[in-house]
């Protein structure tokens, strides 16, 4: 239980004991405002139980949660410090102080909406010193961000489902998981790596049937083993390709799972067939397909990164070159449970000033060592985004590090919320020079919120990266069990870098010349100490209820002359956002419904010479094109889009690409400008609208933007909205309740963004006093009579017409009900007048008949035999209401000792048959007495049927039920 805190008490610096990061994620978490301001690990946390606990609320919440003590048992009260009237808005970068007599009271909305109400009068000097303290932690714990998780999220401003797409194209065989992409536009060639097959696609159209596959699929034995070792035989026991990349110009490199036992191999781009011989992919490709994995192929050399087999740590090697490597492992774990992401080749080499090597940088998440994890409970260790790079060049150390590499070195990478943000994707772009490469990520939260979804977006520049790199060392130090900054001496050549001019000039031509001193230095110091921050210090999207899954980034030329990075950003239940990157924000200007089936993008691929994307999942691969700019059918849809492909020509939307840019209107900055007036589509077809008074009429207003606001007049001058009596704005229109004829008039819908108001609907509303009379009301007072006797005629004449199909029906149901009661009825067992002798055809029947005889009433023998006892409906003379009992017709006597097979004894019972049409079988099948009694029964029943045909029936005939 957590105690009590006191209204109000002044904190000391002593109280530094709560830890900063715990009150970062506290007070700052950016996802706060929905109410789930801490993840639910901390409910499990146990509280401190001093005197004064460390006991705080997050903003204006009334909640209030422990947080652990380092070392000293003080404890900051940071509750007081809110319900007390501090800030008003405590957000990053808004942080203000109440007025002197009003304290911040919640909002009932959540993070970032605590007003400042009149209250008691707060001591001036108690709120300076709490918001310089306040402060001086924000500034501490360098939260990157300076606006909040509101102002950072965006909308969509368009949404198109999955049936109104456009100019889609589709391919999908009989596999699954078609994630790994190899597109070469100079070819035309989109090369797919699936589940058990890889596929050359046509680029310029990829449904269009051309496409040529290989089939490479598990052998029944590896899925057999894979299956015994306890994987899944529906997921796990195939081959996924998980490495598809161009080896030379003539044979593209491929590596598959095959049920847990990798193989690679160099397909003929030409012949495009598997080799006759496979290569070994324990140290190339990864055992599980879940595994996170990247790949490139440099100068013929293999850079992969992942976890190579089953109990083996991750690792980054470098294979297919006569100096292979790997990270090292002893006596520090370069890589701690790491999960690979994202590999990108940065060409420093090129016009390289100090004559640098190109590196490779990768991308991953893994458990964090340099930093406390005692926010959490103490089984859990937050886990945070790095960035590692190595040198092309790196061929290892001649005595130490042999065949390791020696340029390895990671720094953190950071977002948003650190330790509570996993890393899911990452793209490369540069402006046609490595110095100017970016790198977008996006991160997702960690699966401690497990109550909420949310995705943030981030722009690093190369020359961030490479600072990271440049600064200070970190050191794990024993007696802690932690990381810590580096402060000693460093030696010569800085341990980490590639092989320079400089070092070239004091004798260092490659990594086995560099001193034991060095080699010992990146042994024990491969993590860096400063972080790597977003452009900015912020990230340049924070979406709410969306998880992003895979990046692409395309930059396009506007027509101010700028230039604009366009992200394409897929989502975990196969959506695709479209947006483009505007100083230090995101518009997205809109989010298509790529998959009707809810599936995560795994793959995003940019062709500028098919003006394609080309989106991977597990049911198939998907061709959008980059731009649909006939989607915009106005010059206000055109330039409020911000779609930098699109422009508007006077007449329709195009697309930029295609056209020359004399006489096209863009405007990506601000949206707004370009259109002739603030007002588009003057004029539309006038909808007419009557109802009576009292009436409700909702007249609708399609807003095909979620950014429009919709504005209403009354008779142009009137502005509606929902302070009006008796009217109701919605997102379907407007509703107009318990009508008033004052209603009546013209009613214009518009839609309103950024200042633009585009014209959606128009009505003219006409509410009527009371029901409206006929023309003819008017008419002389003979007409008027006229017509209402025509009404009574036509009244009568329906009810006439009613009773006599009433009257029909009555008889037809009589006269139904005559002919049941005359119907001759056989029940079985029933006592009934009888006229017909019964006798059985079967032999066997016979004899059991009369071995039974003495049983009472048995209507069925044992074996299946039947017998029918056959009667009459009554007869008039009988008495419907009661029936006199009837004592059962008598069994038939014994058969004669000389009859026993009943051949003398069948032309008598079929003729009294013919009498009553009566036909006489055996329920069941039984052996029979004699062989010959079958043939002959057979032969005689044959004679008796053709006799039969000539036999004159009686006139009135009997049913039988049986």
């Amino acid at each position: 239980m957590l105690q009590e805190v006191p209204p109000l008490q002044l904190p000391s610096m002593a109280c530094a004991g709560c830890r900063l990061d715990s009150l970062y994620h506290a007070f700052v978490s950016p996802l706060a405002n929905e109410g789930l301001f801490l993840p639910e690990a901390i409910s499990g946390m146990r509280p401190c139980l001093v005197k004064h606990p460390c006991v705080y609320a997050a903003g204006c919440f009334s909640s209030q949660l422990a947080c652990e003590v380092l070392g000293q048992q003080e404890c900051l009260t940071w509750c007081s410090v809110f319900q007390e009237g501090l800030v008003a808005s405590p957000v990053p970068g808004s942080w203000r102080a109440c007025p002197e007599d009003q304290l911040c009271q919640p909002a009932g909305s959540g993070w970032g909406s605590c007003p400042c109400h009149k209250s008691r009068k707060m001591n001036g000097d108690t709120a300076h010193v709490m918001t310089t303290l306040v402060m001086a932690v924000v500034a501490a714990m360098g939260y990157p961000s300076r606006r909040s998780a509101t102002d950072l999220d965006a909308t969509p401003r368009t949404t198109v489902t999955f049936d109104e797409l456009s100019g889609v194209r589709r391919f999908n065989a009989h596999t699954l998981n078609y994630s790994t992409l190899l597109l070469e536009d100079d070819r035309g060639i989109l090369y797919v790596g699936a589940r058990g097959a890889i596929f050359a696609l046509n680029s310029s159209d990829v449904a269009d049937g051309s496409h040529r596959t290989i089939h490479w699929e598990a052998s029944p034995e590896k899925q057999m083993d894979c299956q015994q070792k306890g994987k899944n035989n529906k997921t796990e026991c195939f081959n996924h390709v998980r490495f598809l990349q161009r080896l030379n110009s003539t044979h593209l490199y491929a590596c598959g799972t095959y049920a847990f036992h990798p193989l690679c191999a160099a397909i003929d781009a030409n012949r495009f067939m598997l080799p006759s011989h496979f290569e070994e992919g324990k140290e190339k490709c990864p055992y599980d397909p879940a595994r996170g994995y990247t790949g490139l192929i440099v100068d013929g050399g293999l850079y992969t990164a992942t976890r190579y087999e089953f109990r083996s740590l991750p690792d980054i090697r470098r294979n297919l070159h006569q100096r292979p490597l790997k990270t090292e492992e002893s006596p520090l774990h370069w890589l701690n449970d790491a999960e690979f992401v994202a590999s990108v080749l940065v060409r420093e080499s090129r016009d390289s000033p100090v004559g640098d090597d190109d590196k490779i940088y990768y991308f991953f998440t893994e458990r964090a060592g340099e930093e406390t994890t005692s926010f959490f409970d103490k089984s859990h260790v937050a886990r945070v985004a790095r960035v590692a790079r190595v040198c092309k060049s790196d061929v290892g150390g001649k005595k130490i590090l042999q065949r390791k590499w020696t340029s390895f070195m990671k720094a953190r990478l950071v977002c948003y919320i650190p330790y509570y943000e996993v890393l899911r994707s990452v793209c490369s772009l540069d402006g046609g020079g490595w110095a100017s490469t970016v790198f977008y990520a996006a991160f997702t939260l960690s699966a401690q919120w497990r109550t909420m979804e949310a995705s943030a977006v981030c722009r690093y520049s190369i020359s961030a990266v490479q600072r990271a790199f440049e600064g200070p060392y970190m050191e794990y130090q024993d007696s802690t069990r932690k990381w810590a900054r580096y402060d000693g001496a460093v030696p010569e050549p800085r341990p980490g870098s590639c092989i320079t001019d400089h070092s070239r000039r004091k004798g260092y031509n490659s990594s086995q010349d560099l001193p034991n001193s060095v080699l010992d230095f990146v042994k024990l110091h491969p993590l860096m100490f400063e972080e790597v921050k977003p452009a900015g210090g912020e990230p340049l999207l924070v979406k709410k209820s969306v998880a992003y899954s895979r990046l692409a980034v395309d930059r396009v030329q506007a027509l101010d002359g700028h230039s604009y990075d366009v992200l394409f950003m897929g989502t975990g239940d196969g959506w695709l956002h479209k947006a483009v990157v505007v100083g230090s924000g995101i518009h997205i200007v809109e989010e298509v419904q790529v998959f009707r089936d809810l599936q995560p993008v795994e793959s995003l691929v940019i062709s500028h010479a098919q003006r394609s994307l080309y989106v991977g999942a597990a049911s198939g691969i998907v061709q959008v094109p980059l731009a649909t700019c006939a989607r915009y059918t106005s010059c206000y849809d055109c330039i409020l889009a911000r779609d930098p492909y699109c422009a508007w020509d006077g007449r329709a939307c195009r697309a930029t690409a295609t056209m020359d840019s004399t006489g096209l209107v863009q405007d990506i900055q601000s949206g707004n400008k370009g259109c002739r007036s603030i007002s588009g589509r003057g004029s539309l077809p006038w909808k007419n609208r009557t109802v009576l008074q009292g009436d409700d009429v909702l007249l609708p207003c399609d807003q095909r933007s979620n950014l429009a606001r919709a504005v209403w007049l009354l008779n142009g001058s009137e502005v509606l909205g929902m302070g009006q009596d008796r009217l109701r704005v919605g997102v379907d229109g407007l509703l107009v309740t318990d009508t008033l004829p004052q209603h009546s008039g013209e009613y214009r819908c518009y839609g309103e963004e950024r200042g633009l108001q585009t014209l959606l609907a128009a009505y003219s509303l006409t509410v009527l006093p009371e029901i409206p009379r006929s023309p003819t009301a008017a008419t002389p007072p003979h007409a008027a009579s006229q017509a209402a006797n025509d009404m009574k005629v036509a009244y009568i004449s329906a009810i006439v017409t009613l009773v006599v199909l009433c009257a029909v029906l009555s008889t037809v149901l009589l006269y139904m009900s005559c002919l049941e009661k005359r119907k001759g009825k056989y029940v079985l067992g029933e006592p009934r007048p009888s006229s017909v002798e019964l006798q059985t055809v079967s032999a066997n029947c016979l004899r059991k008949g009369h071995r039974e005889e003495e049983e009472e009433e048995e209507l069925t023998y044992p074996d299946g035999c039947l017998r029918i006892i056959p009667g009459e409906a009554p007869t008039a003379a009988t008495s419907p209401v009661k029936e006199l009992p009837v004592a059962v017709p008598p069994l038939p006597p014994p058969l004669p000792a000389e009859l026993t097979n009943g051949m003398g004894a069948l032309p008598n019972v079929l003729r009294k048959m013919n009498g009553n049409s009566y036909m006489l079988l055996q329920q069941q099948e039984e052996p029979l007495v004699s062989p010959l009694y079958s043939a002959s029964f057979t032969e005689e029943l044959s004679k008796i049927l053709e006799k039969r045909k000539h036999t004159q029936l009686v006139e009135k005939l009997d049913e039988s039920s049986v």
